[in-house]
């Protein structure tokens, strides 16, 4: 397959119509209580492209074109796929936004995008509404529940061209450095790339023409699900199964009954299946191999021998446009390795200098789609941040900002990310934003945050803080009220995963010359900061947030 074949994804759409209108596209497994289709849901290509026609039509009344942005809180809604289409045959990129970022956090996206239209379930619509008139741009707020026949009409789109395999299809945004989520402008192509490259890896990824049906409980808001699972499915005419989020109870019960044949997740979930009782629903199910990112690997082999499929481990970023995988036999399944570079991709281990390192030799993953067009199929860049955008791109590779090992063969090995992100159940968070929150109180003198190991979710945030009256902080009653008092000032003002899972009362943290917190100093090398004599857990107060239907 050549990639330069394909242009926009609603032109990959109405070919698959064309070739498989009564395959399954779309499923969400029943679940009793839940407020949209609790009996479950099921829609053939044939029908998505109704539903995207009717849409279309709608948005292209109201003058909804080529580079304008239609910001879309939707709550895992299946509906969306008629939207995201619909605004991809005009020229429309969407703006994702998570269901669990507060306040502050949607009006950052909706502002920083510059979005023409907000889409937003009914639930959140007020919020909305009221962002709109607290930000500069002229940002038109509709229900996603109760989709208008009629829309106000949008400004003239920026392009008068049709658009292409160029045209920004999405723009997503993913933590950074700095502490404010970065903009990555998604492309056509960048989708096609990224499905291809799972497509057709080959070896254990053993997709077939047949049908897939391919379960993955992970956000549609993610890259994981958005650029992966979901482009595949529609260049294969396959189906995407998803539920409105992991559910370990019935995940077992839910892949017989939607006929799942493989799998996605994130490796945390591995871990937790294993911990589940045996159940028949475990053996009768048709699932042929899983796609992973991070499984422990003490758990790889014991969870395929129970469960008999293989999990494939792989590794991607929002940015990347494609796949790395360790997908032939024989797998290194005892290791951390996600494999090696492929036709889709080069990949080398750079010393903070950009030399190349020999192999076993740790240093920075850089990768690039080939020397001739290092950048194709990849982000275009973040969104009014070309300063940040180009030093990603330092000498012609991607640096990814992960710590990895290349051995002999060219087998990568993961030892740990260089940049500043905490990892949690699958969602990034920048340490930055949340020390920003945190020094906001008044009782905080300074903070570092920094990612704690966690048997579950991978990660786990810990804040080490310096309080600014320490006089009142001489007893663990104190200091458990003040961590306590913490914990609700960010649970009130960001996403319920960015609330500290572990707070830490320190009397100083060490200072580098240029008067930055020196966070590897904090604790002695192999030190668990969880077993710090006054740490206190807060964990079991890290609850999602239960918003009205």
């Amino acid at each position: 397959m050549n990639i330069s074949d394909y242009k926009t994804l609603f032109d990959t759409l109405c070919q698959t119509v064309k070739t498989y209108p009564d395959r399954a596209a779309y499923c969400v497994p029943p679940m009793v209580g839940r407020s949209y289709h609790p009996q479950g849901w099921e829609i053939t290509w044939q029908q998505v492209m109704e539903g995207v026609q009717a849409k279309k039509s709608v948005y292209a009344k109201a003058g909804v074109g080529h580079g304008h942005r239609v910001a879309i809180l939707f709550e895992q809604r299946p509906e969306f796929f008629f939207h995201y289409y619909a605004l991809n045959a005009l020229g429309a990129g969407i703006v994702p936004i998570n269901p669990d970022y507060l306040t502050d956090e949607v009006k950052y996206v909706v502002e920083h995008s510059e979005a023409s239209l907000a889409v937003c379930v009914d639930s959140r619509i007020e919020e909305m509404i009221s962002i709109s008139s607290e930000i500069s741009a002229d940002i038109k707020v509709v229900s996603f529940d109760s989709f208008p026949e009629e829309l106000p009409k949008l400004p003239e789109a920026p392009y008068k061209d049709a658009p292409s395999a160029a045209t920004e299809a999405a723009l997503i945004y993913t933590s950074g450095t700095t502490g404010k989520p970065k903009g990555c402008i998604l492309t056509n192509e960048y989708f096609h790339t990224f499905a291809a490259s799972y497509l057709y890896a080959g070896g254990r990824l053993d997709f077939r023409n047949s049908g897939e049906r391919l379960y993955n409980p992970l956000p549609l808001h993610h890259a994981n699900c958005l650029s992966i699972s979901v482009p595949s499915m529609l260049m294969s005419g396959g189906c995407v199964i998803f539920p409105d989020r992991f559910h370990a109870s019935t995940w077992w019960k839910d892949l017989v009954e939607t006929k799942a044949t493989a799998v996605q997740f994130q490796g945390i979930i591995p871990n937790i299946l294993l911990k589940l009782p045996v159940q028949p629903e475990e053996a009768q199910h048709q699932v042929r191999f899983a796609l992973c990112a991070g499984i422990e690997p003490s758990h790889h082999e014991a969870f395929e021998q129970r469960f008999g499929f293989p999990v494939v481990e792989m590794w991607a970023m929002s940015e990347t446009g494609r796949i790395i995988t360790d997908n032939f036999e024989p797998r290194k399944i005892h290791t951390r390795s996600f494999g090696r570079e492929s036709r889709w991709v080069e990949a080398r281990v750079f010393d903070e200098n950009d030399q190349e390192l020999l192999p076993n030799n740790p240093g920075e993953l850089v990768i690039r789609s080939n020397a001739d067009e290092p950048r194709q199929g990849f982000f275009s860049g973040y969104l009014k941040n070309e300063k940040a955008t180009e030093e990603a791109w330092k000498n012609g590779w991607f640096h990814t900002g992960d710590a990895v090992i290349q051995d002999e063969e060219g087998f990568l090995y993961f030892l740990d990310r260089k940049k500043n992100i905490i990892r949690r159940s699958g969602e990034n968070i920048a340490a930055a934003e949340v020390e920003a929150c945190l020094t906001a109180h008044d009782r905080v003198k300074q903070v570092a945050v920094i990612a704690a190991p966690d048997e579950i979710r991978e990660e786990e945030i810990m804040a080490c803080v310096v309080a600014k009256f320490p006089e009142d902080m001489a007893d663990s009653a104190s200091q458990a009220a003040l961590a306590n008092d913490l914990f609700d000032w960010c649970y009130q003002r960001m996403a319920y995963f960015k609330a500290p899972g572990w707070v830490l009362f320190l009397d100083s943290l060490p200072l580098g010359t240029s008067a930055k917190v020196q966070k590897i100093h904090i604790f002695p090398a192999g030190t668990d900061p969880r077993h710090q004599d006054g740490v206190i857990d807060l964990r079991a107060r890290k609850k999602q947030k239960i918003r009205p239907s």
